[in-house]
């Protein structure tokens, strides 16, 4: 087969995957919440993609118009303009330094942004899923303004969390308009809120209900916390929501007599997945390539957020697709459960969190990205303990994996002039046999990497895709114990080798199924390795570790910790930040 046919036949045969992430507020530092529930597996997710030579891009980018921006400018004696360009900035540093690999991180205070959302709001509104209609809307006599949705709290009406939102409930995640709230407060002063008459636009959620239900109930592919809590929310019924606000911080209403009015930020957020979609096809320098990723059915949107905000990317985010005509609804729905914080509920306000810049400014990024990774809450609230970090770092990362890499490396560098053993070395006379034919072990390692790994990755599922590679790094250290090179390269240099080649083209897949998870090290294995270029460039496939490749000098994976960081890092818990 020539390099032209092979070519051919890999552009014919890949995918083209939109990975898209929940857009946090910029209001604040990230924390390990966040990372676990979107960022991350989406990091995961489209580094396997790219290594298997699909197309990939991935999407997300700053909320900078929420309300908690505005609340924070507040507090500061900042504009709402001068908050959002600080955090903006702050998160691009740390998603360079936790290895998240954007491709493109923008932020909603775009004029890209603006033209896309207006362009939907009207198309929604020619085709008569938006209204004008005069509603009661919370006003505070105290701080003289109309009040969004989170500058309410009160006990939610369903399950009488005192603590509910105006637009939701995060205790039980009901949709929620302020009037609905019970013993209502302004959040700023604690003022009983009045409620004075003002014109907005609302969305016929309705008329989406039958259609988005037929359209849910086919994504058996979904996890079962997505497709349960969206079915049973479709099915209780939907009703019209208010698609503009009275605030001055945010996407004007494109429509003329509305111009002291925003579009809602549940609404406006969700269009960045589109908007910066178009803004990497234009920083591409080709303004319709969005089009292939929106528009072409066979591309597949994957969506990575918290649980908190199913309703908005299955129900809400879907009708106005819907509505608007013509672009592709989500494929997959990846949302995480929560991530607590020793055993208790993470709370900003409390600074009962780990927050990224903080951990990122002492530590490395892959034992993070490991811990998240082999805890993700993929299916139930998990949690995030210094005690349980350290462990995993000192026993897994160090004692397992960068125990096996560095005695293998180590010793094959020490005792084969710096490189892999030749086929003189190990006494190979028939090479082409030899390389065809593949002992237990690398079976194993084939049969991990291709059907095991592989299948968890395509399906989300990156908890047991990380366990199955450990896995075989346990048998690797197993197999390698079992030949203990070190001893019988004294009787027996020419077996000494071909157990040192096996184990080196095990590592060598086991840094390819790694990736995804420890960008860094892989790479630094990678290299170590004797290979050039970047780990994803050689793809998913199995790589032929050539006899006689030279190695670099080996170093260590990981660093140990101490124990002495499980007391310093949780005393930092609950204090000021």
């Amino acid at each position: 087969m020539t390099t032209e046919t092979r070519a051919a036949r890999k552009k014919v045969m890949a995918e083209r995957i939109l990975v898209c992430v929940a857009w946090p507020y910029a209001n604040g530092s990230l924390h390990l919440g966040q990372i676990a529930g979107a960022n991350l597996p989406a990091d995961i997710f489209s580094r396997y993609h790219r290594t298997k030579g699909n197309e990939v891009v991935m999407v997300s980018g700053s909320d900078s118009h929420g309300t908690p921006t505005t609340i924070k400018a507040e507090q500061e004696g900042k504009t709402p303009q001068e908050i959002a360009a600080y955090y903006q900035q702050e998160f691009l540093d740390c998603w360079q330094k936790l290895g998240i690999s954007f491709d493109l991180y923008t932020t909603t205070d775009t004029d890209n942004h603006v033209e896309a959302a207006q362009d939907i709001f009207l198309k929604l509104f020619e085709k008569g899923f938006l209204y004008k209609q005069t509603v009661s809307q919370a006003y505070c006599s105290n701080c003289q303004r109309f009040l969004p949705d989170r500058y309410v709290e009160g006990t939610c009406p369903h399950c009488a969390s005192p603590n509910a939102r105006g637009d939701q409930c995060e205790a039980c995640g009901k949709l929620l308009d302020a009037p609905d709230l019970v013993d209502a407060r302004c959040r700023v002063c604690g003022t009983t809120p009045v409620y004075r008459d003002s014109e907005q636009f609302f969305i016929r959620l309705p008329a989406f209900r039958d259609r988005l239900l037929y359209w849910v109930r086919q994504q058996t592919h979904w996890r079962p916390n997505v497709l349960n809590f969206t079915t049973r929310f479709l099915e209780e019924g939907l009703i019209d929501r208010a698609f503009t606000r009275d605030i001055d911080w945010g996407v004007p209403v494109p429509v003329e007599g509305f111009e002291g009015k925003r579009i809602y930020v549940w609404f406006e957020a969700v269009i960045g997945y589109l908007s910066a979609t178009k803004e990497w096809a234009n920083l591409q320098g080709d303004p319709e390539k969005w089009r292939s990723f929106w528009q072409d059915e066979s591309t597949k949107s994957y969506y990575f957020l918290g649980k908190d905000n199913i309703a908005f990317h299955t129900i809400i985010w879907p009708a106005m697709l819907m509505g608007y005509g013509d672009l592709n609804l989500p494929y997959d729905v990846a949302a995480n459960e929560f991530l607590t914080i020793e055993g208790r509920k993470l709370s900003t306000s409390q600074n009962w969190a780990v927050w990224l810049p903080d951990y990122l400014s002492r530590y490395n990024p892959d034992p993070l990205r490991y811990m998240l990774s082999i805890n993700m809450p993929e299916t139930s609230d998990t949690d995030f303990s210094w005690r349980e970090f350290v462990r995993r770092n000192n026993d897994e990362l160090v004692a397992t994996w960068g125990n096996l890499v560095n005695r293998v490396l180590t010793f094959t560098y020490r005792n084969f002039d710096g490189c892999v053993p030749t086929y003189e070395d190990m006494g190979i006379t028939d090479i082409e046999g030899f390389q065809t034919k593949y002992t237990e072990l690398e079976l194993r390692a084939e049969t991990t990497r291709a059907n095991l790994v592989d299948e968890s990755l395509d399906n989300c599922h990156f908890k047991a895709a990380l366990m199955y590679a450990m896995d075989l790094a346990h048998e690797t250290n197993r197999y390698l114990d079992e030949k203990a090179p070190w001893k019988t390269i004294k009787e027996d240099r020419k077996d000494a080798a071909k157990s040192l080649y096996v184990t080196l083209s095990v590592i060598t897949q086991l840094k390819t199924m790694m990736y995804p998870f420890l960008p860094f090290s892989s790479q630094k294995l990678h290299e170590m390795l004797g290979f050039k270029g970047r780990v994803e460039d050689y793809g998913w496939k199995w790589q032929q570790l050539q006899p006689g490749q030279r190695l670099q000098t080996p170093q260590p994976l990981f660093t140990k910790l101490d124990d002495k960081v499980v007391e310093e890092e949780t005393s930092r818990l609950g204090s000021a930040y």
